[in-house]
Protein backbone atom coordinates (compact mmCIF):
# COMPACT_ATOMS: atom_id res chain seq x y z
CA UNK A 1 0.00 0.00 0.00
CA UNK A 2 1.34 3.46 -0.93
CA UNK A 3 1.87 6.12 1.76
CA UNK A 4 -0.88 8.41 0.39
CA UNK A 5 -3.32 5.52 0.78
CA UNK A 6 -2.10 4.92 4.34
CA UNK A 7 -2.70 8.57 5.17
CA UNK A 8 -6.22 8.34 3.67
CA UNK A 9 -7.02 5.24 5.74
CA UNK A 10 -5.67 6.92 8.89
CA UNK A 11 -7.83 9.97 8.25
CA UNK A 12 -10.92 7.83 7.78
CA UNK A 13 -10.20 5.93 11.01
CA UNK A 14 -9.62 9.18 12.94
CA UNK A 15 -12.87 10.62 11.61
CA UNK A 16 -14.74 7.47 12.62
CA UNK A 17 -13.26 7.59 16.13
CA UNK A 18 -14.15 11.27 16.48
CA UNK A 19 -17.72 10.56 15.35
CA UNK A 20 -18.00 7.64 17.78
CA UNK A 21 -16.74 9.84 20.60
CA UNK A 22 -19.38 12.46 19.91
CA UNK A 23 -22.17 11.07 22.12
CA UNK A 24 -19.74 10.53 25.00
CA UNK A 25 -18.64 14.15 24.89
CA UNK A 26 -22.25 15.28 24.62
CA UNK A 27 -23.25 13.12 27.60
CA UNK A 28 -20.74 15.01 29.75
CA UNK A 29 -22.43 18.31 28.99
CA UNK A 30 -24.41 19.49 32.03
CA UNK A 31 -28.06 18.57 31.67
CA UNK A 32 -30.34 21.58 32.20
CA UNK A 33 -32.73 21.37 35.12
CA UNK A 34 -36.33 20.53 34.24
CA UNK A 35 -38.88 23.35 34.02
CA UNK A 36 -42.44 23.02 35.28
CA UNK A 37 -45.79 24.64 34.51
CA UNK A 38 -49.03 24.31 36.42
CA UNK A 39 -51.86 22.28 34.87
CA UNK A 40 -55.11 24.19 35.49
CA UNK A 41 -57.27 21.21 34.48
CA UNK A 42 -56.27 19.01 37.43
CA UNK A 43 -57.98 17.78 39.58
CA UNK A 44 -61.65 17.52 38.67
CA UNK A 45 -64.38 18.55 41.11
CA UNK A 46 -64.71 16.15 44.03
CA UNK A 47 -68.12 14.49 44.59
CA UNK A 48 -70.60 15.11 47.42
CA UNK A 49 -69.41 18.69 47.95
CA UNK A 50 -66.18 17.36 49.47
CA UNK A 51 -63.58 19.91 50.52
CA UNK A 52 -60.02 19.51 51.76
CA UNK A 53 -58.54 20.87 54.96
CA UNK A 54 -54.78 21.26 55.37
CA UNK A 55 -53.01 18.83 53.02
CA UNK A 56 -50.51 16.74 54.98
CA UNK A 57 -49.45 14.11 52.47
CA UNK A 58 -49.38 13.36 48.73
CA UNK A 59 -48.15 10.17 47.06
CA UNK A 60 -48.34 8.81 43.50
CA UNK A 61 -48.51 5.02 43.29
CA UNK A 62 -47.37 2.59 40.58
CA UNK A 63 -50.63 3.15 38.65
CA UNK A 64 -50.03 6.93 38.63
CA UNK A 65 -52.94 7.32 41.03
CA UNK A 66 -52.57 10.25 43.40
CA UNK A 67 -53.25 9.66 47.11
CA UNK A 68 -53.90 12.60 49.44
CA UNK A 69 -54.21 12.93 53.21
CA UNK A 70 -55.63 16.03 54.86
CA UNK A 71 -56.85 17.33 58.22
CA UNK A 72 -60.66 17.76 58.27
CA UNK A 73 -60.35 19.33 61.72
CA UNK A 74 -58.71 22.42 60.17
CA UNK A 75 -61.89 23.31 58.26
CA UNK A 76 -64.10 26.10 59.60
CA UNK A 77 -67.86 26.03 60.16
CA UNK A 78 -68.30 28.30 57.14
CA UNK A 79 -66.27 25.92 54.98
CA UNK A 80 -68.39 22.96 56.12
CA UNK A 81 -71.76 24.68 56.39
CA UNK A 82 -73.61 21.67 54.97
CA UNK A 83 -72.87 19.47 57.99
CA UNK A 84 -73.54 22.00 60.73
CA UNK A 85 -76.56 21.40 62.97
CA UNK A 86 -78.62 23.01 61.70
CA UNK A 87 -76.92 23.53 58.30
CA UNK A 88 -75.89 27.12 57.76
CA UNK A 89 -75.48 26.74 54.00
CA UNK A 90 -75.48 24.29 51.11
CA UNK A 91 -71.75 23.62 50.88
CA UNK A 92 -69.50 21.93 51.87
CA UNK A 93 -68.64 18.66 53.66
CA UNK A 94 -65.19 17.41 54.71
CA UNK A 95 -63.59 14.90 52.35
CA UNK A 96 -62.54 11.56 53.85
CA UNK A 97 -59.09 11.65 55.42
CA UNK A 98 -57.59 9.60 52.55
CA UNK A 99 -58.65 10.34 48.97
CA UNK A 100 -57.46 8.55 45.82
CA UNK A 101 -57.51 10.27 42.39
CA UNK A 102 -56.92 8.67 38.99
CA UNK A 103 -54.40 10.26 36.58
CA UNK A 104 -57.12 12.40 35.01
CA UNK A 105 -58.00 13.92 38.38
CA UNK A 106 -61.22 12.02 39.07
CA UNK A 107 -61.87 10.76 42.59
CA UNK A 108 -61.62 6.96 42.75
CA UNK A 109 -62.45 6.54 46.43
CA UNK A 110 -62.07 8.03 49.87
CA UNK A 111 -61.90 6.52 53.35
CA UNK A 112 -61.20 7.46 56.94
CA UNK A 113 -63.86 9.02 59.15
CA UNK A 114 -63.57 10.52 62.66
CA UNK A 115 -66.53 8.36 63.72
CA UNK A 116 -64.44 5.21 63.24
CA UNK A 117 -62.76 3.31 66.06
CA UNK A 118 -59.61 5.21 67.02
CA UNK A 119 -57.70 1.91 66.99
CA UNK A 120 -58.01 1.74 63.21
CA UNK A 121 -58.71 5.34 62.23
CA UNK A 122 -55.78 7.45 60.88
CA UNK A 123 -56.47 10.44 63.13
CA UNK A 124 -54.36 13.56 62.38
CA UNK A 125 -52.93 11.89 59.27
CA UNK A 126 -49.48 13.06 58.22
CA UNK A 127 -47.57 11.52 55.34
CA UNK A 128 -48.75 8.76 53.01
CA UNK A 129 -46.98 6.03 51.03
CA UNK A 130 -48.31 3.23 48.81
CA UNK A 131 -45.87 0.33 48.75
CA UNK A 132 -44.96 -2.24 46.09
CA UNK A 133 -47.69 -4.60 47.36
CA UNK A 134 -50.34 -1.88 47.17
CA UNK A 135 -50.61 -1.32 50.92
CA UNK A 136 -51.25 2.25 52.03
CA UNK A 137 -49.12 3.58 54.89
CA UNK A 138 -50.31 6.64 56.85
CA UNK A 139 -48.50 8.45 59.65
CA UNK A 140 -50.33 10.13 62.56
CA UNK A 141 -47.93 12.75 63.78
CA UNK A 142 -49.84 14.02 66.83
CA UNK A 143 -50.60 10.55 68.15
CA UNK A 144 -47.30 8.76 67.48
CA UNK A 145 -48.37 5.97 65.14
CA UNK A 146 -47.77 4.67 61.63
CA UNK A 147 -50.61 2.56 60.25
CA UNK A 148 -50.83 0.23 57.28
CA UNK A 149 -54.06 -0.30 55.31
CA UNK A 150 -55.31 -2.12 52.23
CA UNK A 151 -56.14 0.10 49.27
CA UNK A 152 -59.77 0.23 50.33
CA UNK A 153 -58.96 1.25 53.90
CA UNK A 154 -58.96 -1.99 55.87
CA UNK A 155 -56.56 -1.77 58.80
CA UNK A 156 -53.61 -4.21 58.59
CA UNK A 157 -50.88 -3.07 61.00
CA UNK A 158 -50.08 -0.37 63.54
CA UNK A 159 -46.56 0.60 64.62
CA UNK A 160 -46.39 2.66 67.80
CA UNK A 161 -49.02 3.27 70.46
CA UNK A 162 -51.74 5.90 70.47
CA UNK A 163 -50.74 8.93 72.58
CA UNK A 164 -47.55 7.27 73.91
CA UNK A 165 -43.94 8.16 73.19
CA UNK A 166 -40.65 7.21 74.77
CA UNK A 167 -37.89 9.31 73.26
CA UNK A 168 -35.59 9.04 70.28
CA UNK A 169 -33.95 5.76 71.34
CA UNK A 170 -37.09 3.85 72.24
CA UNK A 171 -37.48 0.88 69.88
CA UNK A 172 -41.23 0.32 70.36
CA UNK A 173 -42.78 3.79 70.61
CA UNK A 174 -42.74 6.57 68.04
CA UNK A 175 -42.63 10.33 68.57
CA UNK A 176 -44.41 12.39 65.95
CA UNK A 177 -43.86 10.32 62.76
CA UNK A 178 -44.09 12.51 59.68
CA UNK A 179 -43.13 10.52 56.58
CA UNK A 180 -42.75 6.93 55.36
CA UNK A 181 -40.82 5.18 52.59
CA UNK A 182 -40.90 1.41 51.99
CA UNK A 183 -38.06 -0.27 50.09
CA UNK A 184 -39.48 -2.56 47.38
CA UNK A 185 -36.38 -4.78 47.51
CA UNK A 186 -36.31 -5.51 51.25
CA UNK A 187 -39.85 -4.50 52.35
CA UNK A 188 -38.28 -2.41 55.11
CA UNK A 189 -40.29 0.62 56.22
CA UNK A 190 -38.23 3.77 56.87
CA UNK A 191 -40.01 6.32 59.06
CA UNK A 192 -39.12 10.00 59.49
CA UNK A 193 -39.85 10.05 63.22
CA UNK A 194 -39.34 13.71 63.76
CA UNK A 195 -41.99 15.98 65.27
CA UNK A 196 -41.16 14.76 68.77
CA UNK A 197 -38.23 12.42 68.19
CA UNK A 198 -35.10 13.19 66.13
CA UNK A 199 -34.39 10.11 64.09
CA UNK A 200 -34.99 7.77 61.19
CA UNK A 201 -36.34 4.44 62.40
CA UNK A 202 -36.67 1.25 60.33
CA UNK A 203 -39.18 -1.59 60.72
CA UNK A 204 -39.98 -4.82 58.94
CA UNK A 205 -42.80 -3.90 56.59
CA UNK A 206 -44.64 -7.18 57.12
CA UNK A 207 -44.48 -7.64 60.89
CA UNK A 208 -43.65 -4.16 62.18
CA UNK A 209 -40.59 -5.53 64.00
CA UNK A 210 -38.01 -2.91 64.97
CA UNK A 211 -34.76 -3.17 62.98
CA UNK A 212 -32.58 -0.07 63.58
CA UNK A 213 -32.54 3.70 63.93
CA UNK A 214 -30.18 6.65 63.66
CA UNK A 215 -29.99 10.40 64.10
CA UNK A 216 -28.22 13.24 62.30
CA UNK A 217 -24.91 12.26 60.66
CA UNK A 218 -25.75 8.61 61.39
CA UNK A 219 -25.05 8.96 65.12
CA UNK A 220 -27.34 7.93 67.96
CA UNK A 221 -29.89 10.70 68.59
CA UNK A 222 -29.58 12.60 71.86
CA UNK A 223 -32.75 14.27 73.12
CA UNK A 224 -30.81 16.16 75.80
CA UNK A 225 -29.02 18.22 73.13
CA UNK A 226 -31.18 21.00 71.77
CA UNK A 227 -30.69 21.94 68.10
CA UNK A 228 -28.68 25.13 67.57
CA UNK A 229 -30.55 27.81 65.63
CA UNK A 230 -27.44 29.19 63.92
CA UNK A 231 -26.95 28.84 60.14
CA UNK A 232 -23.18 28.94 60.60
CA UNK A 233 -23.12 26.04 63.09
CA UNK A 234 -24.13 22.57 61.79
CA UNK A 235 -26.62 20.89 64.10
CA UNK A 236 -25.40 17.62 65.57
CA UNK A 237 -29.05 16.65 66.13
CA UNK A 238 -31.95 16.69 63.71
CA UNK A 239 -34.33 19.62 64.08
CA UNK A 240 -37.54 18.17 62.63
CA UNK A 241 -37.18 14.92 60.67
CA UNK A 242 -40.07 15.62 58.33
CA UNK A 243 -39.69 13.91 54.94
CA UNK A 244 -37.96 10.80 53.66
CA UNK A 245 -37.45 8.93 50.39
CA UNK A 246 -35.15 6.28 49.00
CA UNK A 247 -33.39 5.82 45.68
CA UNK A 248 -33.07 2.76 43.48
CA UNK A 249 -29.34 2.61 44.26
CA UNK A 250 -29.86 2.29 48.01
CA UNK A 251 -29.58 5.86 49.31
CA UNK A 252 -31.95 7.39 51.88
CA UNK A 253 -32.76 11.12 51.61
CA UNK A 254 -33.97 12.84 54.78
CA UNK A 255 -35.49 16.32 54.93
CA UNK A 256 -34.59 17.95 58.26
CA UNK A 257 -37.19 20.69 58.16
CA UNK A 258 -36.06 23.05 60.92
CA UNK A 259 -32.45 22.11 60.24
CA UNK A 260 -32.84 23.64 56.75
CA UNK A 261 -31.03 20.73 55.16
CA UNK A 262 -31.13 17.39 53.38
CA UNK A 263 -28.97 14.57 54.70
CA UNK A 264 -28.14 11.42 52.73
CA UNK A 265 -27.43 7.99 54.20
CA UNK A 266 -27.07 4.42 53.07
CA UNK A 267 -29.81 2.08 54.25
CA UNK A 268 -27.87 1.07 57.35
CA UNK A 269 -27.61 4.68 58.49
CA UNK A 270 -24.09 5.54 57.33
CA UNK A 271 -23.89 9.27 56.64
CA UNK A 272 -22.95 10.16 53.04
CA UNK A 273 -23.44 13.92 52.60
CA UNK A 274 -25.70 16.88 53.35
CA UNK A 275 -26.85 20.10 51.75
CA UNK A 276 -28.12 23.24 53.47
CA UNK A 277 -31.13 24.85 51.79
CA UNK A 278 -31.97 28.50 52.51
CA UNK A 279 -30.08 28.09 55.81
CA UNK A 280 -31.26 31.38 57.33
CA UNK A 281 -34.91 30.34 57.14
CA UNK A 282 -36.57 30.55 60.57
CA UNK A 283 -40.09 29.49 61.64
CA UNK A 284 -40.80 25.95 60.33
CA UNK A 285 -37.63 25.73 58.25
CA UNK A 286 -37.07 25.08 54.56
CA UNK A 287 -36.73 21.29 54.06
CA UNK A 288 -40.19 19.67 54.08
CA UNK A 289 -40.44 16.78 51.59
CA UNK A 290 -37.81 15.23 49.24
CA UNK A 291 -38.89 13.56 45.98
CA UNK A 292 -36.72 11.87 43.34
CA UNK A 293 -37.30 12.15 39.61
CA UNK A 294 -38.53 8.92 37.93
CA UNK A 295 -35.82 8.63 35.25
CA UNK A 296 -33.56 5.60 35.51
CA UNK A 297 -30.68 7.57 37.06
CA UNK A 298 -33.03 9.56 39.32
CA UNK A 299 -30.86 12.54 38.53
CA UNK A 300 -33.05 15.20 40.20
CA UNK A 301 -34.14 15.67 43.78
CA UNK A 302 -37.09 18.01 44.34
CA UNK A 303 -37.56 19.56 47.76
CA UNK A 304 -40.80 21.16 48.97
CA UNK A 305 -40.14 24.27 51.07
CA UNK A 306 -43.20 25.15 53.13
CA UNK A 307 -41.83 28.34 54.67
CA UNK A 308 -40.46 29.99 51.53
CA UNK A 309 -43.41 28.56 49.52
CA UNK A 310 -41.46 27.03 46.64
CA UNK A 311 -39.96 23.85 45.22
CA UNK A 312 -36.17 23.56 45.02
CA UNK A 313 -34.59 21.53 42.20
CA UNK A 314 -31.35 19.79 43.18
CA UNK A 315 -28.93 17.60 41.26
CA UNK A 316 -28.94 14.29 43.10
CA UNK A 317 -25.29 13.44 42.53
CA UNK A 318 -23.99 16.37 44.60
CA UNK A 319 -27.20 18.04 45.92
CA UNK A 320 -26.32 21.24 44.11
CA UNK A 321 -29.35 23.55 43.80
CA UNK A 322 -29.89 24.09 40.07
CA UNK A 323 -33.36 25.63 39.97
CA UNK A 324 -36.60 26.45 41.75
CA UNK A 325 -40.22 27.28 41.01
CA UNK A 326 -43.24 28.65 42.82
CA UNK A 327 -43.82 31.52 45.21
CA UNK A 328 -46.25 32.34 47.99
CA UNK A 329 -49.80 33.14 46.95
CA UNK A 330 -53.25 31.78 46.25
CA UNK A 331 -53.26 32.21 42.47
CA UNK A 332 -52.84 29.34 40.04
CA UNK A 333 -49.29 28.02 40.20
CA UNK A 334 -48.53 29.82 43.44
CA UNK A 335 -48.52 27.93 46.72
CA UNK A 336 -48.88 28.41 50.46
CA UNK A 337 -46.98 25.99 52.65
CA UNK A 338 -46.28 23.13 50.22
CA UNK A 339 -46.35 20.22 52.63
CA UNK A 340 -47.04 17.09 50.58
CA UNK A 341 -45.41 16.26 47.25
CA UNK A 342 -44.92 13.32 44.92
CA UNK A 343 -44.04 12.54 41.30
CA UNK A 344 -45.61 10.28 38.67
CA UNK A 345 -43.96 8.07 36.05
CA UNK A 346 -43.79 10.97 33.56
CA UNK A 347 -42.02 13.31 35.97
CA UNK A 348 -45.13 15.34 36.78
CA UNK A 349 -45.10 16.82 40.30
CA UNK A 350 -48.14 16.95 42.57
CA UNK A 351 -47.93 19.51 45.37
CA UNK A 352 -50.32 19.76 48.31
CA UNK A 353 -50.67 22.89 50.45
CA UNK A 354 -51.18 22.87 54.21
CA UNK A 355 -52.03 26.54 54.66
CA UNK A 356 -55.23 28.29 53.61
CA UNK A 357 -54.89 27.15 49.98
CA UNK A 358 -55.77 23.56 50.99
CA UNK A 359 -55.42 22.13 47.52
CA UNK A 360 -53.26 19.85 45.36
CA UNK A 361 -51.80 21.28 42.15
CA UNK A 362 -50.19 19.42 39.27
CA UNK A 363 -47.01 20.73 37.62
CA UNK A 364 -45.97 19.16 34.31
CA UNK A 365 -42.47 19.06 32.84
CA UNK A 366 -42.07 21.44 29.93
CA UNK A 367 -40.53 20.02 26.76
CA UNK A 368 -38.00 22.41 25.20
Amino acid sequence: MHFPQLRLVAAIVALALLTAAGPTVHAQTPVPAPRFAVDPSWPKDMPKNWIFGAITGVFVDAKDHVWVTHLPETLTEEETSEIQKPPIGTCCTPAPVVVEFDPAGNVVQGWGDPAQDIAVYPKNAHGIFVDHHGFVWVGTYMHHRVQKFTRDGKHVLTIGTYEKTGGSNDTALLGGPAGIWVDPKTNEAFVADGYRNRRVIVFDGETGKYLRHWGAYGAAPDDTQKPVNDPDVPNKQFGTVHGITGSSDGMIYVADRRGNRVQVFDQKGKFIMEKSVAPRTLSSGSAFVPVLSPDRAQQWLYLADGTNHKIWIMRRSDLEIVGEFGRGGRQLGQMLRPHGMSVDSKGTLYVGEASTGRRVQRFTVQVK
